[in-house]
């Protein structure tokens, strides 16, 4: 059987692309076919990712966001991993099923624990009943995970997310895609590599700085496609989104607390959100933004409210929730779209000094919301490495600490995604062999299902052929 592997780099538009700044990438395309993705809303990771494995509409597959309320938990659930969450087959499940013995790798794409594919690892960290927190991956099989970090060395935690986030994690997700091709040849191979996400939110895609960025995921891309083109493993590049300039963080949360539809509970002189005690709260992700209401009554005055927030571009409810595909249970009420320029963010407090403790942490599973200013140290810090050593120094002898360097300053974030961009330079890219692209405007992201299936099948056919 030919083998195929599909490369997630996050981030990367035809923007981006040129001999100067992805010299490696854009030679390879002088031989292949490129096609922006309209993406769907949200465009963001999990969406996006559960649309193109399932070919499904979000309303179908259920991801509606990178989180969600859980109205009968009255808890806000983020980033959660198990695979049973996204509904619908998966395009290698087809795979498997027509082609007895076919293989798959699935290497740091979301929604990698109990999948069907037969080889996985994803971040994961260890919680002891201590408190701690140590950085750890999963993996399927079980032993795989003592395999790999014998001979890669642990996974670089802290450069796949937070302020330390750069190059040395999409480094070790290539290393690992090459020793799980070397180990147990897949017929499929997915790698996420994340690297362009950082900087192009933390400086915005206008900064002159995103060369370095784009120049060194390059080299990475560039090194995988001469790897698997020596085992003759046809590869795909593939994007989620694109990110934006914005100029505004828009503060839901707030302006609902100010009419006074936001609970607020007090523990040990902290402020945190009460969801299922609020008569209406905001999720933001991004540039959408879902608004939980368990109180319909104020609906008609709430949607006038957040129609009136500067930087809020349209609110969606009832069938036009359809119309953009997420009608489903785990979305909001209302829906809030960003304008071009703004982001939203989860804060909810008035006054910096009554912020949760998380708020200044790497905490992506406790805060009610996406927050991309985690990916920023605190500039307030006359010497940030001290302030971060310090606290890695209690970590190492065992005490308590508490890594609070994240700063509450959301202006800091420069770029964003979630809604769609009117260019379509800025929209995500597939690119492969895909003939029957050449001058196609562009696809729809259901459709990559489709595209994917339809290469990885070619390339068996072809195969078959040359053995005859």
């Amino acid at each position: 059987m030919s083998r195929t592997a599909i490369l997630n780099v996050v981030g990367l538009t035809a923007r981006h692309i040129s001999a100067e700044t992805t010299p490696q990438i854009f030679a390879w395309l002088k031989h292949k076919q490129i096609a922006p993705i309209r993406p769907v809303l949200p465009a963001v990771t999990t969406t996006m990712q559960a649309t193109y494995l399932t070919g499904r509409r979000v309303s179908d597959h259920g991801i509606v966001a990178n989180g969600w309320y859980n109205r009968e938990m009255a808890e806000v659930q983020m980033w959660k991993q198990s695979n049973h969450l996204v509904k619908g087959e998966k395009f290698w499940d087809v795979l498997k099923r027509e082609y007895p013995g076919y293989t798959v790798a699935k290497l740091f794409w979301w929604y990698n624990m109990y999948s069907t594919a037969d080889y996985s690892i994803t971040p994961r960290p260890a919680y002891p009943a201590d408190g701690r927190k140590v950085f750890d991956i999963y993996t399927q099989p079980g032993p795989l995970r003592e395999a790999i970090k014998a001979d890669l060395g642990d996974f670089p935690f802290p450069s796949f997310w937070g302020p330390l986030a750069g190059i040395a994690c999409s480094q070790w997700i290539a290393d690992s895609a090459k020793w799980t091709e070397d180990k147990y040849w897949p017929n499929l191979s997915l790698v996420y590599l994340p690297h362009l996400d950082y900087n192009l939110q933390r400086l915005g895609p206008e900064d002159p700085a995103v060369v370095e960025d784009l120049l060194a995921i390059d080299a990475i891309v560039g090194d995988l496609i001469q790897f698997y083109k020596q085992r003759a493993i046809r590869v795909v590049l593939l994007s989620e989104y694109g990110i934006t300039p914005v100029h505004r963080a828009v503060h839901l949360n707030r302006v609902l607390r100010e009419h006074g539809w936001i609970a607020i509970r007090e523990e040990l002189g902290r402020e945190l959100l009460d969801c299922g005690a609020s008569k209406a709260f905001a999720l933001a992700d991004h540039q959408v933004a879902h608004i939980y209401v368990n109180d319909p009554a104020i609906l008609p005055e709430l949607r006038a409210v957040l129609e009136a927030v500067p930087g809020v571009e349209s609110v969606v409810d009832g069938v036009w929730k359809a119309s953009i595909g997420l009608d489903h249970p785990r979305s909001g009420d209302l829906i809030c779209l960003a304008d071009k320029d703004s982001w939203f963010t989860y804060y909810y407090w008035l006054d910096d000094a009554v912020a949760p403790d998380f708020a200044r942490c790497v905490d992506i599973h406790r805060k009610p919301g996406y927050d991309p200013v985690e990916l920023f140290l605190d500039p307030s810090f006359k010497h940030p490495k001290w302030e971060v050593g310090k606290r890695l120094l209690k970590k190492k002898a065992g005490l308590r600490y508490l890594m609070d360097v994240i700063p509450l300053d959301a202006s800091l974030v420069k770029g964003s995604h979630g809604r769609i961009p009117e260019d379509r330079y800025d929209w995500p890219i597939l690119a492969g062999d895909f003939p029957h692209l050449v001058g196609d405007d562009s696809i729809p992201a259901t459709r990559v299902y489709h595209e994917l299936m339809a290469t990885v099948k070619r390339g068996i056919a072809e195969r078959v052929e040359t053995a005859e």
